[in-house]
Parts: C-alpha cells; structure tokens; sequence
C-alpha cells in the first residue's frame, strides 16, 4: 500500500493519469478498513500502531536500541 501511494504521488507530481491507480489505493484503504472492523467485531480491542510511533524523531533511537539488545544475545 505504501509503495502505490509513492506511485499515486509520483504521477500527481509528473502531471500523468493516475486515476486507475487511486482506485486501487481506495479499493486497499477500503479493504483494510473492513479487516480492522471484522477485528473489533472479534473482540480486538487493543490499540493499534500508528504511523506516527513509527516515523517519529525517537523511532531510529528505538529500533538501534533494540538491534543491541539483540546483538548482546
């Protein structure tokens, strides 16, 4: 999903039809939204990852703390 919506701004940017391409975009987007409403029917409650835990100024940080803490294994 990510990598269509590099190409969905990649085309906006180039002046190109990218119209065929955001459907799909929203056909996923869509999809998504339905697999995490089938999750909350189930009983899933917990929160769930958002984007800015994992692109935030503290994120490098993390994933280097992690990677020597699994390296001292």
């Amino acid at each position: 999903m990510v990598d269509l919506e590099a190409s969905v701004r990649d085309l906006i940017t180039h002046d190109r039809d990218y119209s065929e391409s955001a459907h799909s975009l929203l056909g996923m987007r869509l999809e998504l939204k339905r697999l995490i409403g089938d999750w909350k029917a189930a009983g899933g409650g917990d929160l769930l990852p958002d984007v800015r835990e994992r692109v935030g100024p503290n994120s490098a940080r993390k994933d280097v703390g992690l990677k020597r803490a699994v390296s001292r294994r």
